[in-house]
């Protein structure tokens, strides 16, 4: 089996990583956060100082962090991945970044004669844990057809999306639909609670006809609990639809909704919620509308 590097051990990559780990994989992992890291040394992963270590120490190195410029960091920067890395290894960066920034680094990648793959995923923490998520891939194909059996302990859909980049084009493309679904439902949820409608009735109708969807199904009946962990935080959210609104206007591509939803989650997250999950965004709601939403 080979030799894997985890790098962020966040609310997504921690369980990812733990995944592996269950899987019977030699695992090494280094986060910013060392208190992140003690979790995964009890189940068997080891701990080392840097990302280039990591690199040292791996065939295949995995990044999960939160933005552009961490990943960035942690394989281009000092004691980065690149410092470590060699021929024949391989960067599989399963964050959400900008599609620019992933060409740009695997260019850096390729030119040490290793390979990267851009392989942001969607499907959140429930998905990280339960090993289901959605990734999106983008590279040379037989690369991901080498890491497959990596890949597949972490998620129950892989979809090849094209060169690098493409990943995370897709990516953003998943996040334009389900943060627009995710604030409808919540207005919808507010709209109909308002007029004295059964939670469990609107969730049920929902899910059987046109307006069933993942955030209905995951997230509809956490807003009637007042269960606001986060899956996905209002931050991280806000920070994807940033880089879609960023994407477009590279490509001069009218996007009209997107923006509107980017200032949706601006309002929540400078409403207090920023690290609660998406559907904090109806309490912004209820507060206009005079009310808590919950089961009856």
């Amino acid at each position: 089996m080979q030799k894997i590097g985890f790098i962020g051990l966040g609310l997504i990559g921690a369980p990812m990583c733990l995944n592996l780990v269950k899987a019977k994989y030699h695992v090494s992992v280094w986060n910013r956060t060392q208190s992140k890291v003690k979790k995964l040394v009890d189940a068997g992963a080891i701990s080392l100082g840097s990302p280039k270590e990591i690199a040292e120490n791996s065939e295949v190195i995995i990044t999960c962090v939160s933005d552009s410029k961490d990943v960035k960091d942690v394989v281009l920067g000092a004691d980065g991945v690149i410092e470590g890395i060699e021929e024949g290894k391989i960067v599989i960066d399963m964050s959400t970044i900008s599609p620019s920034v992933t060409r740009e680094i695997a260019e850096q990648i390729n030119s040490e004669k290793a390979k990267m793959l851009d392989a942001p995923v969607s499907g959140g923490v429930n998905g990280a844990e339960a090993g289901v998520l959605s990734i999106m891939v983008g590279g040379d194909k037989s690369v991901l057809d080498s890491v497959s059996p990596i890949l597949n302990e972490l998620g129950s859909k892989i979809t090849y999306c094209g060169s690098n980049g493409m990943g995370q084009v897709t990516k953003l493309s998943n996040q334009i639909i389900g943060m627009g679904n995710l604030a409808a439902m919540c207005e919808a949820i507010v709209f109909a609670s308002k007029a004295g409608a059964d939670p469990e009735a609107l969730i049920n109708a929902w899910s059987a006809g046109a307006a069933g969807s993942w955030m209905v199904d995951n997230l509809g009946e956490k807003v009637f609990k007042r269960e606001f962990e986060p899956g996905f935080m209002v931050k991280l959210a806000q920070k994807d639809l940033n880089l879609v609104l960023d994407a477009a206007s590279q490509m001069d591509v009218a996007l009209f909704t997107t923006p509107i939803i980017s200032q949706i989650f601006r309002a929540t997250q400078q409403s207090g919620f920023s690290d609660e999950g998406i559907h904090a965004y109806v309490k912004i709601l209820e507060n206009i509308a005079g009310l808590n939403v919950k089961s009856k």
